[in-house]
């Protein structure tokens, strides 16, 4: 009886500490409220990334556990989401439909709180954010095992958007059915093409003669296996069987662990200064010899560190290209600007795609 007394007095305590803590909640939705009324005065918009990723950081350095930093990052986005859906709702564009790695980046990174839209494809997100139709759009533009996205840097060269977030979701790929089929009774398998290629080994070995169908993103081959019947498969996410109602038939079948996608937030406007960015610019070299080292050399005289660098070739120029380079710092800070600035006197073309806080 008394281990019984002292679980019931430790499920009181419990109780309430969650009333105290649903009060502070709606009191800081509150405060929240009155901010987007500020802003809406000041003509500010209600998403400021640089904002909530200093918010994060700074409960992040005074977390002592056990609280675990990744728990508690995904608790304050959720908070951070409602505060500013009460400020104003937002529509964010993603890869569709509803299940895709897209869409579930969507969520994380900007809170359950936000209305998410689905597009059949990168460059209809880019136009929904380009004519309004969404305030955001998340686009896939790297993935840590096959590598870059090179429709999404393509958009980038000729689109009026600028990067304002980024973020990186970890990956894993099941095979799904209607049922649990055996490996050889399976003829096709659906799925979006890097995935695809993210599991090119397991297919090699485990079903050599399955014919490899594309689709617009994984929760599409889902959808479109799960109206179907018979000897077809999807590769996608484990979110995907549960919103289509599929059979897992095998996990986690990607070639490499820690396959990871890193997603471009896309906007009207970058972001202000966080205090830990990341700029990403798009620029042209001469034609001449050296032209590269040439360009780059303000990089390396400012101390900017690089931490990406890719070429892309100009479509409607034959043997010309273009290059995509990431490194650290905000387009603001003194010695970026500097560099910038005489970047831009050695390119032909340069374009500050955006600065915006680097992803967890």
């Amino acid at each position: 009886m008394a281990d019984k007394q002292g679980l019931d007095e430790l499920r009181g305590a419990i109780d309430a500490l969650d009333e105290e803590i649903l009060e502070r909640i709606n009191r800081r939705l509150e405060l929240a409220r009155e901010i987007g009324r500020r802003k809406q005065e000041l003509g500010l918009k209600t998403f400021n990334s640089a904002r909530e990723s200093q918010v994060l950081e700074r409960l992040g350095r005074l977390n002592p556990g056990p609280l675990a930093d990744a728990a508690l990052r995904q608790i304050f986005k959720e908070i951070m989401a409602a505060s500013r859906e009460l400020q104003s709702r937002h529509r964010i564009a993603f890869l569709g439909p509803e299940a895709s790695f897209t869409h579930l980046a969507a969520l994380s990174h900007f809170g359950g709180a936000v209305a998410c839209l689905p597009f059949a494809g990168v460059a209809e997100i880019f136009q929904a954010v380009e004519k309004g139709r969404c305030h955001y759009g998340l686009v896939p533009v790297e993935n840590s095992i096959e590598g870059a996205v090179t429709h999404t840097q393509d958009l980038l060269f000729n689109s009026s958007l600028k990067i304002c977030g980024e973020h990186y979701q970890g990956i894993s790929h099941d095979l799904l059915a209607t049922e649990k089929l055996e490996l050889e009774s399976i003829r096709t398998v659906y799925s979006h093409p890097q995935a695809l290629a993210q599991c090119r080994q397991w297919l090699k070995e485990n079903l050599p003669g399955a014919v490899l169908s594309e689709c617009g993103s994984t929760a599409e081959a889902a959808r479109r296996v799960a109206a179907r019947q018979g000897s077809s498969a999807a590769i996608a996410g484990s979110a995907a069987a549960e919103l289509y109602g599929l059979a897992t038939i095998a996990e986690k079948i990607e070639d490499l662990p820690g396959n990871t996608t890193r997603f471009l937030v896309l906007g009207p406007e970058d972001s202000p200064p966080s205090g830990r960015d990341k700029t990403t610019i798009l620029f042209v070299t001469p034609h001449q010899p050296g032209a590269l080292h040439h360009v780059l050399t303000p990089m390396a005289e400012a101390g900017v560190n690089m931490v990406k660098l890719e070429s892309r070739p100009v479509k409607n120029r034959r043997w010309s290209y273009f290059f995509i380079a990431d490194f650290e710092g905000h387009r603001q800070e003194e010695k970026v600007a500097g560099m910038l600035k005489a970047m831009e006197e050695l390119c032909p073309f340069i374009k500050i795609l955006g600065s915006y806080p680097r992803g967890a």
